[in-house]
């Protein structure tokens, strides 16, 4: 095969997996490179007590088409299943119904004008398709045109703190917006959420893929960071990864956190990095709770009390059936933070707290297993003006192209997303060859 249709796939998640796949049923060469242990990224699973469960929850909408399509094009199309989903809002200490007109109408937070504005706010939410003078204007100025400084002070501002801190009042209103319309689209009708899951869990498509691209030839290198790109006379020639080791092509598709995208364009092409260096992050620290009873009937439930620094827990098992109640309490962080460095037990112990506080009869008894996972570049920092900061994903570089979940802004992190991303750099690779 011609070294031309050679291709470099940095980074084995979701959107690296996909790509590699297209690639590869293009009949490009693909080698699939991967920082860590396995194949996932953010979708990877871990073996919780002999349950494979992912480190970072994952669920499905029902507008994330490009997820159902690949899928399909797997002869996987059963194994996405749909569910009955609620949420909930825990707020003047006490758990509500919230997420439909019915439960709206009975939340005894907000005065009958102050749901009708936040109504008719969600419902124009799920209609609008422009998003272009939202990225010129913060989520809280949005959200106190519509919702007034009342409603905003006591059930939005707190949960943008808790999830981005010193960065939530520059959170742009068209990185909310999307968030609303996403979840809102995902109904059967106004009072029925459906959420989806993939059976086995999101590692079955990831296996998937992966199992795809080796049978069309693929490689997968795991334990295999990338230190460098090798670049000469503004060409892409490869990577260097961090054991020394290089490997060429003409073709790299770079889709690993910009910052370290950064760091990989310092020593071959510095004038680049500062454009993805520039892109601020914040971590998590997710801890997954396996307990003997469940703690409230919702798949996600939004927190807003003063003694809580999480924004909501997820609690999978309401979407998956599993065999024991599975919760996810997420503690998002900047990672120049000190308490990020805290000790496992200090987070389980926190999170214990958390669901105690909506369920007072969850006890450390209760804890039957307890796993905590972190992720340094967990969530881009949309701000205000994002879209002017994200750049092409064809780099100046010919041959180079690098891209993450910002990328696909205003849509938030997403494995429909990332599919689709990845086919677009897939389809400009196999342009530029037929142009060569």
């Amino acid at each position: 095969m011609s070294d031309k249709k050679r291709v470099i796939i940095v980074g084995a998640g979701p959107m690296g997996l996909a790509a590699a796949y297209y690639a590869t049923k293009r009949g490009f060469e693909v080698e699939v490179v991967e920082a860590g242990d396995r194949v996932g990224g953010m979708a990877a699973h871990f073996d919780f007590g002999g349950l494979s469960l992912e480190r970072y929850y994952h669920f499905c909408c029902l507008s994330d088409t490009d997820t159902l399509a690949l899928l399909d094009e797997l002869d996987m199309g059963d194994a996405m299943k749909w569910k009955r989903t609620t949420m909930g809002y825990y707020i003047g200490g006490a758990l509500h119904d919230w997420g439909d007109p019915v439960a709206l109408l009975k939340f005894p937070e907000m005065n009958f004008f102050q749901k009708l504005r936040y109504g008719l706010l969600a419902f124009t939410s799920t209609k609008r398709e422009d998003w272009e003078r939202l990225d010129r204007i913060s989520a809280e100025e949005w959200f106190l045109a519509w919702c007034g400084r009342d409603v905003y002070e006591r059930m939005w501002k707190p949960l943008l703190y808790l999830k981005f801190y010193q960065f939530a009042d520059k959170v742009s209103a068209a990185w909310m917006w999307q968030r609303i319309k996403r979840l809102g689209n995902s109904r059967k009708s106004l009072f029925e959420e459906s959420l989806g899951y993939i059976d086995g869990g999101t590692e079955t498509l990831m296996n998937a893929l992966a199992g795809a691209i080796t049978a069309n030839g693929g490689t997968i290198r795991l334990n295999a960071p990338v230190a460098a790109f090798r670049i000469e006379n503004g060409e892409a020639k490869g990577v260097r990864l961090a054991d020394g080791a290089e490997i060429d092509a003409p073709h790299v598709i770079s889709t690993m956190p910009t910052p370290i995208a950064a760091k990989a364009l310092s020593s071959s092409a510095p004038d680049l990095a500062p454009a993805y260096g520039r892109i601020k992050n914040i971590s998590v620290v997710c801890v997954t709770l396996k307990l003997k009873r469940s703690v409230t009937p919702h798949f996600w439930v939004n927190f807003s009390h003063p003694d809580i620094e999480i924004p909501g827990i997820v609690e999978f098992s309401n979407l998956r059936p599993l065999p024991d109640p599975i919760v996810y309490v997420p503690f998002y962080m900047p990672q120049d933070r000190p308490q990020y460095k805290r000790p496992d037990a200090d987070f389980v112990k926190d999170s214990l707290a958390c669901v105690n506080t909506v369920n007072t009869a969850i006890t450390e008894d209760d804890l039957i297993a307890a796993n905590v996972a972190r992720l340094t570049y967990a969530q881009p920092v949309c701000e205000v003006g994002f879209a002017d900061l994200i750049p092409p994903a064809q780099t100046p570089v010919k041959g180079l192209q690098i891209a993450d979940t910002c990328f696909y802004y205003p849509e938030d992190r997403g494995v429909s997303e990332s599919i689709k991303f990845a086919k677009r750099m897939v389809a400009a690779i196999e342009g530029a060859h037929e142009a060569a």
